[in-house]
């Protein structure tokens, strides 16, 4: 339950904030705040995948929660070693230290509890 509602906070925290960047100020710095928009739809589609529940969503989730970690693993490092690139900050910028690296936590800790509640199911029940 606190993996759903820390994603619903993303998930309200990257779309306004990319809403309110791209309509007001897309011209300075349209590739970061179009990263922001994408985080927050990643963050949406992880949000509602965990929600549904389900073999397949599970799933879905999983590779979301790995994209999602790579993104944040890229975006953070360019923004790092080409930071004219971001003239403002993504959510993903510096590996999401302005949202208290939530960023880069989140999607680890999602693929545990995930593969670990995968790998729960897998095993037998033994009767004693």
């Amino acid at each position: 339950m606190l993996l759903v509602w820390l994603y619903g906070v993303m998930v309200v925290g990257a779309v306004s904030r990319s809403a309110v960047q791209i309509s007001t100020e897309f011209g300075k710095a349209p590739l970061a705040y179009s990263l922001s928009a994408i985080a927050g739809i990643v963050y949406g589609f992880i949000t509602y995948s965990l929600v549904r529940g389900g073999d397949t969503a599970r799933r879905a989730a999983f590779v979301c929660c790995g994209l999602e970690l790579a993104g944040v693993l890229i975006v953070g490092t360019w923004t790092l070693v080409e930071p004219s690139a971001f003239p403002d900050a993504t959510v993903w910028s510096d590996y999401g230290m302005g949202y208290l690296f939530i960023p880069v936590l989140l999607p680890l800790t999602a693929m545990y509890w995930l593969r670990k509640g995968v790998l729960r199911q897998q095993q037998p029940d033994v009767a004693v």
